[in-house]
């Protein structure tokens, strides 16, 4: 089998686009019918909307939860009711790979928890590698997406879209069901 796979000389909302391109084409190729997009503050989410929408594929974004408010990160109740309104479907909360209770510990007295090596592994391949299966095991465990169909994840680094990933999806405690099984798009250079 071929696949279209962009590497991006670097990550970026420059991106943007050609990953929401050729996640559309492979989410059509595949039957794919949700995708689960990693968005601050709408900006990622409003595009994926209207690249999918129209093709009857249904938009999942996935926020910071709260805990980071003091950076300004989580959406607004504002941001959230326009993607609503668009019939974009809406997660916030714990990050399935950090920043929950063991990171507290791990920040208190040092090492590291299982969550936060599998994040730092993923962080290899780029961050936004780390923020779509995150936000792909987020959305699962909170019952937004069929864990028996294929999705497609896309996040990026910092904003925008530069990482799209195809995906057998599963919940936080059953991570090793997950399977990566494509990779359309990904920053060659983190």
């Amino acid at each position: 089998m071929e696949i279209k796979t962009l590497v991006f000389e670097e990550g970026g909302p420059q991106n943007t686009d050609a990953t929401l391109q050729v996640s559309a084409e492979r989410a059509q190729a595949l039957g794919v019918t949700q995708i689960v997009v990693a968005s601050s503050h709408g900006f990622t989410a409003r595009k994926a909307h209207e690249v999918f929408a129209p093709l009857d594929i249904e938009v999942i974004a996935v926020t910071l939860c709260h805990s980071w408010e003091s950076e300004g990160w989580p959406m607004t109740m504002e941001e959230k009711a326009e993607l609503t309104k668009l019939g974009v479907r809406i997660h916030t909360g714990i990050h399935a790979l950090g920043d929950g209770v063991g990171s507290a510990f791990s920040d208190k007295y040092g090492g590291r928890s299982i969550p936060e090596i599998v994040r730092d592994t993923l962080y290899r391949f780029s961050q936004g590698m780390k923020v779509a299966v995150e936000c792909l095991l987020m959305a699962a465990d909170a019952g937004l997406v069929d864990t028996t169909r294929e999705v497609i994840s896309i996040a990026g680094s910092g904003t925008g879209a530069d990482t799209a990933i195809v995906c057998k999806p599963a919940y936080p405690r059953t991570f090793f069901d997950l399977e990566i099984r494509e990779v359309l798009a990904k920053p060659r250079i983190p």
